[in-house]
């Protein structure tokens, strides 16, 4: 039963969980960079502790230093919000070895989704439909992704596996422009996320971008929470999210949800 949970975040998001931490009857520990000192999320908690200096990378994304303080603290669980290390395997293999509840996906579902070819192979198994693309079979080899492209069709994108936050992108409108996007987006990916595959799928253009919010337990119940209109993008980033989305129904909601929740069940 847990009674401590360490969030490891800032911001919006380390308010909102310590919120709902203290409704709920649990203690609520922050963490903290130098420049957060009098952040909402500090004053809030009922403990908090200095990470280190202001930089992410030498605070709120130091594994190490988090789960410490979450030990020495008598926290019992680790809630990690949404960016910095959320999203990160290991970190999360790393609090359940030191004996804490990870709030959120395994670590496996986690390691598998940072893939998105594996993803895409994933999900498919479970009949969720998809983008046309690269298929599992496919080598990711240059030459290979050449001949997908003309499989698949213009216009389409090449896009990082490992990728994420609209990094490792690149649109194609015609075949010329093929070598020169694989390119660049092998060399972006390589820089930001260490890994230099990509693969390609087609693009829909003038799409609406709709997110499903799912919520799941660790005895495999996966629940959708319904929808959020995520459209207004710079840079293939969300500016905007909006809930529910003016161009959904409730029978493309349930319909939507339904496929959501499948592919969760396949993933964890």
């Amino acid at each position: 039963m847990l009674k401590k949970i360490l969030v490891a975040n800032r911001g919006e998001i380390a308010v909102r969980i310590i919120r709902a931490c203290q409704e709920l009857g649990y203690e609520a520990v922050a963490i903290f960079s130098e420049a957060d000192r009098m952040a909402p999320h500090v004053r809030m908690a009922q403990e908090a502790y200095l990470i280190g200096p202001a930089p992410a990378v030498e605070s709120y994304l130091c594994a190490h230093k988090i789960i410490d303080i979450a030990k020495k603290c008598g926290a019992d669980g680790v809630h990690p919000g949404y960016g910095f290390l959320a999203e990160n395997a290991d970190f999360a293999e790393a609090v359940v070895e030191a004996g804490l509840t990870w709030i959120g996906p395994p670590p496996s579902a986690i390691r598998l989704m940072g893939d998105k070819v594996t993803a895409r192979q994933t999900v498919a198994k479970a009949n969720v439909p998809l983008v046309p693309g690269t298929e599992p079979s496919e080598n990711l080899r240059d030459d290979d992704l050449h001949a997908a492209a003309q499989r698949i069709g213009l216009p389409l994108l090449v896009k990082a596996a490992a990728g994420g936050g609209g990094k490792g992108m690149r649109e194609v409108h015609h075949l010329e422009e093929l070598p020169a996007a694989i390119r660049t987006a092998r060399r972006e990916a390589k820089a930001t996320f260490g890994d230099d595959r990509v693969y390609l799928e087609k693009l829909i253009e003038n799409a609406r971008h709709i997110e499903i919010q799912l919520l799941g337990d660790e005895h495999g119940n996966v629940i959708h929470l319904g929808e959020r209109e995520c459209s207004i993008q710079r840079r293939h980033q969300k500016l905007i999210e909006e809930a529910p989305s003016p161009v959904v129904d409730e029978a493309l909601r349930r319909k939507m949800g339904a496929i959501a929740v499948a592919a969760a069940k396949a993933v964890n």
